[in-house]
């Protein structure tokens, strides 16, 4: 009885399967009314980029040169994409972690503090923990910007004291002393 009712429930199983073949669709290169051209396979949009296309593939493995314009493209980059979970001081307290999502970790652990700029635009691009891959929204080189801006926020908020002019150094211990 069991294994009648199993094989009972395989047939009916398959049976619903068959109804996909007999759906309305076009062959590759079928006629279509749905296109003015009458092609049902149309070509890709002007400048559409494949994701593997070996341009974005090249910008990926090689690392621009630090330059103020690639940290300012990063910092755009960075409250676009980034912002909303990690926060625009990078410590994890974004909006969305605030909202019940898991926090992001600060940028300014040692352990990320010592992490390479490849490692940033990796986990950008795969993705890690509960933070999904951005590559198919961020572009290659706006990968490494972003990586830049983090190096720059991360010595922006653990930069020594002996780094800065006299002038600097007085009006910090002037905000530190202010109540």
């Amino acid at each position: 009885m069991r294994g009648a009712l199993l094989l009972g429930f395989v047939l009916l199983a398959l049976a619903g399967c068959d109804e996909m073949s007999h759906q309305p669709k076009y062959d590759s290169y079928e006629r279509s009314k749905l296109f003015a051209d009458g092609k049902s396979m149309q070509a890709p949009p002007a400048g559409s980029i494949g994701r593997d296309d070996p341009a974005l593939l090249a910008a990926l493995r090689q690392q621009p040169q630090m330059s103020r314009q690639l940290v300012e493209r990063g910092r755009e980059r960075f409250n676009i994409y980034c912002v909303p979970c990690h926060d625009q001081a990078g410590y994890g307290n974004g909006t969305v972690a605030n909202r019940g999502f898991p926090h992001p970790p600060s940028f300014h652990i040692d352990r990320l503090r010592q992490a390479s700029p490849a490692y940033f635009v990796d986990v950008i691009t795969h993705g890690h923990g509960v933070m999904y891959a951005y590559a198919g929204r961020v572009a290659p080189a706006d990968r490494w910007a972003i990586a830049a801006y983090i190096q720059a926020l991360q010595l922006s908020q653990n930069a020594p004291v002996d780094n800065l002019s006299p002038a600097e150094r007085e009006r910090v211990e002037k905000a530190d002393a202010a109540p």
